[in-house]
């Protein structure tokens, strides 16, 4: 057994020394990347985020492969953070495929949103009961969230109407957008039996109809009412638009559009007056699913009512050999910006009045990035438009130097400032906004390990072989040599009926215990239930096979393959433990220290920023200079050549701290300010310091899984060695294993 244990070590050992090099390579990188964002503002969520439990995480990276949006989630220090908060969507996968429970998808601090309207499980207005939102106007944002709220709130109807009865003359169910919500909460009502119609001021598909063409429109596998399953993942705006009104023609669904609606009232009797321009129906529930768009934001400015200016942009191919400008700085901009500046003839200007884009999607910002590479089109950051005229447009730019006016030859506007919400018009309906008026939830709180239920389930299997054991403490006791005289050693011994029942049985737990691997691997398509399942059955069948091996073998392992098996399944189980129970406690540390470092670089430029403009110049020098003195040594070299280095900087800080002091005396910074500068330089250094010594122990912890998938590959060749010699040698095989 000797040459395989050294052989796991040496291999594991390589392994884990060149693992850890490329893992301090991508660590720095999204440090830096982490960094960014919150410098940016866009580590900041906008609807919905995932909220990571980071007693929980293992820091597998499944999380970070299944999201479809690029960027949202990084593994740094061994665990799953959140990156760029404001590119999450709420696809919810990360949640979905976690093995361990580690992800909540949530709408943040509920206490302090006023952009959330107030409703219960049933998506029902307290304040105004038989009124219902469904869809964007929730705060989530997803065709398949929006299908699920619309069918949800069509059978709470029906629930309704059956525990109440019908009114005479009265629609059970009026519903105002023709969206993804509105659509399959008129095919859920049909489904029921219930009276309804759907108001649309526009057309078929609501804002997905609006979006340009060809535009993929992520849906996620979800069901339909009346149709079935939407399987792919994702589907062009024409397929999907296709798709729902086949739906609609074929169940001969109500939908009249045309109609913009102006008010909802209140009846005397508890029913609803909905009114458009051009009708008024009477209904005992009603609907919106309008979506949070609402009308487009305009700019306010001279000029903007002159045909050339739109909103929205359904095709780029209409428009080629023009001059462009568009304004706005989330993807719908970029987007329409990239698709204008791919169509021949066209100059096409992009006008956005922050610094950086901080809200956009990776690929967007990718490809943003390319097309100003190659000169496609062009970029002003920090501009606002000043007038529209028909041949040109005025824009004023800040950037670094003194706000200059640049005129812009131009034949086309496009404005993607976002919408206005339709929180006012909900208001005036009744439904509340107030956070005062939500029911107290219970905050997010660390869950904790889960080690008390695997506690049990081991507890629960040592206890049984115990008691097996000590009911048959008279063979057992005994030495190899004298149990073959005992009648209970056919039944017992390996190759006996049950010691071989065993044996098979622990088999099937550690091929059922192995198909976790398949189950987890993005390259096999396996999808049968949550990765969460899959994880416990990991768990559970991993210490059954054990138990059951150690009854196998009669207590005893032996010096062949099955006995090398069984000790390499002890060291399998518990490098299993460490990694899943105790693994996480140092990694948590680690990014606390890195998040705390963030913090102390952003106290340092805001101490900097309020300085006049060539004392700040000073400032960002200062900044700098510490930023170069932390990182240094922290993500190259092995751990000893990291550890001097980062001791060594104790002495280039001091000298550094006085040289900045002398040249801040210098510059006629203020004696409290430099104080304060120093203090920020020294806790920025022993913040830096306490992440990286934080971040090796981690990393020494984290060689079990080195370990763990070695000593795993290992006991299922020695395991088939073992079953290969017990069915070639039949009993004397099993008996001497």
């Amino acid at each position: 057994m000797g040459w395989a244990v050294q052989l796991v070590l040496i291999l594991g050992l390589a392994v884990a020394v060149y693992a850890r090099r490329s893992e301090l390579r991508q660590l720095a990188s999204g440090v830096q990347e982490r960094r960014r964002a919150r410098e940016r503002g866009s580590d900041r969520a906008r609807l919905q985020y995932p909220h990571v439990d980071l007693s929980r995480c293992i820091g597998c990276g499944i999380c970070v492969a299944a999201c479809p949006e690029e960027g949202v989630l990084d593994i740094l220090h061994g665990q799953a953070v959140v990156v760029h908060g404001a590119r999450c969507v709420g696809h919810g996968r990360c949640a979905e495929e976690c093995p361990v429970g580690a992800i909540a998808i949530t709408l943040g601090d509920m206490e302090q949103r006023r952009d959330i309207p107030v409703l219960d499980a049933s998506f029902e207005s307290p304040q105004v009961p038989g009124l219902f939102l469904a869809g964007e106007l929730t705060g989530f944002a997803l065709v398949r969230t929006a299908i699920a709220h619309g069918t949800a709130v069509a059978s709470e109807v029906a629930r309704k109407v059956e525990s109440e009865g019908r009114h005479d003359g009265d629609l059970d169910l009026c519903i105002v957008g023709a969206g993804p919500a509105g659509l399959a909460c008129s095919l859920e009502a049909k489904r029921h039996g219930l009276r309804s119609v759907v108001l649309e001021q526009e057309e078929l598909g609501g804002a997905v109809a609006k979006y340009p063409r060809r535009k993929l429109v992520m849906t996620q596998p979800v069901e339909l009412p009346l149709y079935g399953n939407l399987s792919r993942s994702s589907y062009s705006k024409e397929e999907l638009i296709g798709i729902w009104e086949e739906i609609a023609l074929r169940e001969e669904l109500p939908i009249h559009t045309g109609e913009r609606m102006t008010a909802v009232e209140r009846l005397s009797d508890g029913s609803f007056r909905v009114r458009t321009q051009a009708a008024s129906w009477e209904a005992r529930n009603v609907c919106l699913a309008l979506g949070r768009r609402g009308t487009p934001r305009k700019l306010g400015v001279p000029g903007e009512e002159l045909p050339k200016v739109a909103y929205s942009l359904l095709d780029a191919q209409s428009y080629q050999g023009r001059r462009v400008l568009v304004v706005g700085g989330g993807d719908s901009a970029v987007e329409a910006a990239l698709g204008l500046a791919e169509q021949p003839g066209n100059e096409v200007v992009l006008s956005y009045r922050k610094k950086a884009f901080n809200r956009i999607k990776a690929r967007n910002e990718v490809r943003l990035n390319e097309a100003l590479q190659s000169s496609a089109l062009s970029v002003l950051t920090e501009s606002e438009v000043l007038r529209i005229t028909p041949d040109e447009v005025l824009l004023q730019v800040v950037g670094e130097g003194e706000p200059r006016q640049v005129r812009l030859g131009n034949d086309e506007v496009f404005v993607f400032a976002g919408g206005i919400p339709p929180f006012e018009l909900l208001e005036s309906f009744g439904v509340s906004f107030d956070p005062g008026d939500r029911p107290e939830s219970e905050p997010l709180a660390e869950q904790g390990t889960g080690l008390v239920p695997a506690l049990l389930v081991a507890l629960v299997w040592a206890l049984l072989a115990l008691a097996w054991s000590l009911y048959h403490a008279g063979y057992y006791a005994l030495p190899l040599s004298q149990r073959p005289g005992t009648v209970e050693h056919a039944l017992l011994r390996p190759s006996g009926t049950l010691g071989l029942a065993f044996g098979i049985v622990a088999t099937v737990l550690i091929a059922t215990n192995l198909a976790y691997l398949l189950r987890r691997s993005p390259r096999i398509p396996l999808t049968f239930g949550s990765l969460q399942t899959w994880m416990t059955s990991h768990l559970v069948t991993g210490l059954m096979a054990l138990v059951l091996t150690l009854i196998h073998c009669g207590l005893v392992p032996r010096d062949t393959p099955g006995g090398h098996a069984l000790v390499a399944l002890v060291v399998l189980v518990v490098t299993g433990a460490i990694g899943r129970y105790f693994y996480a406690f140092v990694p948590r540390a680690a990014n606390g220290r890195e998040l705390a470092l963030e913090d102390v670089r952003l106290e340092l430029a805001s101490l900097a920023a309020g300085w006049e403009r060539t004392n700040r110049d000073f400032g960002e020098r200062v900044r700098k200079r510490i930023d170069g003195l932390i990182s240094s040594g922290r993500w190259q070299g092995g751990f000893f050549v990291r550890l001097a280095a980062l001791l060594s900087s104790q002495g280039k800080l001091r000298s550094t701290l006085r040289e900045i002091e002398a040249e801040g005396r210098a510059e006629g910074i203020a004696a409290d300010q430099l104080r304060e500068l120093v203090r920020l330089g020294r806790r920025a250094h022993h913040t830096s310091l306490m992440a990286a010594h934080y971040g090796d122990l981690r990393a020494v912890m984290g060689s079990w899984r080195y370990f763990h998938r070695w000593i795993a590959l290992l006991m299922v060749l020695l395991l088939i060695v073992h079953i290969v010699v017990a069915l070639r040698y039949g009993s004397l095989g099993g008996e001497r294993s």
